[in-house]
């Protein structure tokens, strides 16, 4: 008989990240997921797209981070990214309207080097 897994966090929807706010380390905020981008070959997340900057969307910039970077805040359901404000503002970001290709192979690999982790495809 095979065994049921049982998750630390159950699975959400995207829709219910969507909208969510991101935080530092500092409990400071850094803006609000806007998208959740998931590889369509392997079915897993590959970034939150996150707002950050500008007033009401003017001067927005947006951000591809990693989703293994974010650590869940259940009880204040917030995502905290441990960057600080002046590494995410020199971090590789993207106008609203000018998305990124995020086949490419090079812009993957420089964002998961930014935020020093692993590619999820690796």
């Amino acid at each position: 008989m095979s065994q049921l897994h049982v998750f630390s966090n159950s699975p959400v929807k995207a829709s219910s990240i969507i909208g969510t706010n991101v935080v530092d380390a500092k409990d400071e905020n850094l803006g609000d997921i806007k998208e959740v981008v998931i590889d369509p070959r392997t079915g897993r997340v590959a970034y939150a797209v996150v707002s950050f900057g500008g007033f009401l969307s003017m001067g927005e910039k947006l951000f591809a981070i990693p989703f293994s970077a974010f650590k869940y805040n259940e009880a204040e359901n917030e995502y905290v990214l441990d960057v600080s404000k002046e590494r995410l503002k020199a971090a590789p970001g993207f106008d609203p309207n000018h998305w990124p290709s995020m086949a490419e192979e090079k812009w993957n690999r420089d964002v998961y080097s930014y935020y020093e982790r692993p590619p999820y495809w690796e």
